[in-house]
């Protein structure tokens, strides 16, 4: 009958379905397989990296210590036993310093020893300590130098603005710096280069400047800037020996301020107007007298 379906048939139609999709799907096999090849692969170059990197940090750490332990016995790494013993030596530079000596400096550092360290890990910490006990040092940088061992020693200095001598012709025997600092007649003469006020005080009784503070220094710079711009001359001193009677000296003549009092700059703002009749006089003048409130007059010899 031709409607009847052979069952041989219908096997061999499933079978040749099966077989077209083993054959379809043989070719991704391969292709998988290939790749867990390759992933393999990577995983092991990954690994041998990793295990050369660990070898090669330990070698290199290995070789640096070694270099570390060789260098501790480098006499080269090592300051001299007497560098704080000479000005002139290579081991020890000192250098920005116009108030202090050299040799003040290294007489003090005597009280610390010489490190016995290799120097690029020596502290100096105790080194600067005692240098900052000189009373013009305002700070101190130390700078360390490895092959062979030395120190720069860079001072930064308080700044002179105002020189104490008990009158003109005396040589100072104290000065202060911008900051208020009064500094003893062991570091004088100041070098030309600083350019100070004089002020001229016995330092006893009324007039004591030991008990001079920041507010008193200021209003003396205050004082010259004043006579020197109205005047237009350079202050030579002030004389502070009779507090109550002060008086500036310029070029042309001596001025009696007075007092130092809330009107002080209202009175030195009237030179202008009577200084050309002072240069007229042809007397010699011992002051120009400003301690009066509205009157002005010259006192003669």
């Amino acid at each position: 009958m031709d409607n009847e379906i052979n069952p041989n048939e219908e096997n061999i139609e499933v079978f040749e379905e099966e077989v077209e999709i083993v054959e379809e799907q043989a070719p991704d096999g391969k292709r998988f397989v290939k790749k867990k090849r390759r992933e393999r692969k990577v995983r092991k170059g990954r690994l041998r990296q990793s295990r050369t990197k660990i070898l090669g940090r330990f070698l290199i750490s290995l070789l640096i210590i070694l270099c570390f332990s060789y260098s501790l016995k480098l006499r080269g790494f090592y300051m001299k036993e007497d560098a704080f013993n000479k000005v002139d030596n290579s081991s020890v530079q000192i250098i920005n310093n116009h108030i202090i000596p050299s040799k003040k400096i290294l007489s003090l550092l005597k009280n610390s020893n010489v490190p016995n360290l290799p120097i690029y890990i020596a502290r100096t910490d105790s080194i600067k300590k005692e240098i900052m006990k000189l009373a013009p040092v305002e700070n101190v940088y130390i700078r360390r130098y490895a092959f062979p061992a030395r120190l720069q020693i860079i001072i930064r200095e308080r700044t002179p603005i105002i020189t104490i001598a008990p009158d003109e012709k005396a040589l100072p025997v104290a000065f202060f710096t911008a900051d208020g600092k009064l500094i003893g007649k062991e570091f004088l003469p100041l070098d030309k280069s600083y350019k100070t006020t004089l002020v001229l005080s016995y330092g006893n009784k009324g007039d004591d400047y030991h008990n001079w503070d920041l507010n008193k220094i200021k209003l003396l710079q205050k004082i010259v800037r004043y006579v020197e711009t109205y005047s237009k001359e350079s202050v030579e001193y002030i004389d502070m020996r009779n507090p109550n009677d002060v008086y500036v000296k310029i070029n042309t003549v001596n001025i009696r301020l007075g007092r130092l009092d809330n009107e002080l700059f209202k009175r030195i703002e009237r030179i202008p107007s009577i200084l050309p009749q002072v240069k007229n006089v042809k007397t010699k003048i011992k002051y120009l007298d400003l301690s009066w409130e509205k009157v002005n007059y010259l006192k003669l010899e």
